[in-house]
């Protein structure tokens, strides 16, 4: 069974996830939001965003933490900000219908915000920002999530992974993207080294008596490293701030506390931010193009590669030809579909 998989389309990815969600008692609106985006991820061979997210969303749904026919609410803050709040329901939605609010202001203004409230968010960030750059905005997205990470010179979890994403708008080809957590690594990847039986590299974490660990089951009960030592350190803490405190909203040791020891999605806030580059460009916003593409011509002419480039390379391939699923992975997926 080991090394054996089963390839999908992304119809197929959607459909099992939208009846994997609702089959678990998700609304049906709630449902086709996350399946786009846990569609999207395994499209892009982001395996930690994809299917595998399944399995502990129903279990949040399971436990009774998420509320899964959540209405999200609307409010005007002013004229340059928006907030929607979840009612303790999944992210996606909640996006989906601040964006447009979003979006609007960004070009009648420039800049805008949107914070989301309350929610329980498990995706990668690549999606909102992509939809933003999809408008032809600049967007810069970020979140907390549990306390898995310790500051830098520390031993004891404070920080979430907390993500943080950017997106550039290209004419006539995939923005700009980056997507990262301000841990060595995502959460998700630790648990997919897990469940496969692979060591994980050193300086990804630590073991519960806070010693470096190339065990992953150690490291789940461990305690998480930051990227780059206090420079990833910084920034985490930028994040809980501007992602919780800033917008009233929980940060990761509080989140950590809401979920009582369940292991459901995270449950926080989210700010988003969209510019307006023909606004801000003062009149040259092509001019601003033609210097980014420069740069952007710079580091590919070198032989280097920019961000999200392999993403959007799997995402041709998994367009021609499916994805390929692990059958373990896709057997526990179907196995979410028994009540």
């Amino acid at each position: 069974m080991a090394g054996e998989s089963v390839t999908l389309t992304l119809d197929a990815v959607h459909s099992l996830s939208v009846e994997v969600l609702t089959v678990n008692g998700m609304a049906s609106d709630h449902a086709h939001a996350i399946a786009k985006v846990i569609t999207a991820g395994q499209r892009d061979e982001c395996d930690s965003h994809g299917l595998y997210r399944l399995i502990v969303c129903v279990r949040t749904l399971r436990e009774g933490k998420v509320v899964p026919d959540a209405q999200p609410v609307i409010e005007d803050i002013s004229a340059a900000a928006t907030r929607v709040d979840a009612k303790f329901g999944y992210s996606q939605l909640a996006f989906e219908m601040g964006k447009v609010s979003l979006c609007e202001k960004a070009r009648q203004l420039g800049v805008s915000v949107l914070a989301i409230n309350n929610c329980f968010h498990f995706s990668a960030l690549w999606p909102e920002v992509e939809a933003i750059a999809e408008e032809g905005l600049v967007g810069l997205a970020l979140t907390p999530s549990h306390s898995w990470v310790a500051p830098a010179g520390g031993t004891r979890p404070v920080f979430g992974t907390n993500p943080i994403a950017f997106a550039w708008p290209r004419s006539g080809s995939h923005p700009f993207v980056f997507d990262f957590a301000t841990s060595a690594i995502a959460r998700g990847d630790i648990e997919l080294h897990r469940r496969s039986g692979a060591k994980i590299p050193l300086g990804w974490a630590l073991d519960g008596d806070g010693n470096p660990t190339e065990d992953a089951e150690k490291a789940i009960n461990g305690t998480m490293l930051t990227f780059g030592g206090h420079k990833g350190s910084a920034l985490s803490a930028m994040i809980e701030l501007l992602g919780g405190a800033l917008i009233g909203d929980m940060l990761s040791m509080e989140s950590q506390r809401f979920d009582g020891g369940v292991g459901a999605t995270p449950c926080h806030g989210e700010l988003i931010l969209a510019f307006d580059p023909k606004m801000l460009g003062g009149g040259n916003a092509e001019l601003g193009q033609q210097r980014a593409e420069e740069m952007f011509g710079a580091i590919t002419g070198q032989g280097a590669r920019l961000p999200s480039q392999r993403r959007f390379d799997a995402r041709e391939r998994s367009i021609r030809n499916g994805v390929v699923v692990p059958v373990p992975l896709y057997q526990d997926v179907l196995k979410l579909l028994e009540r």
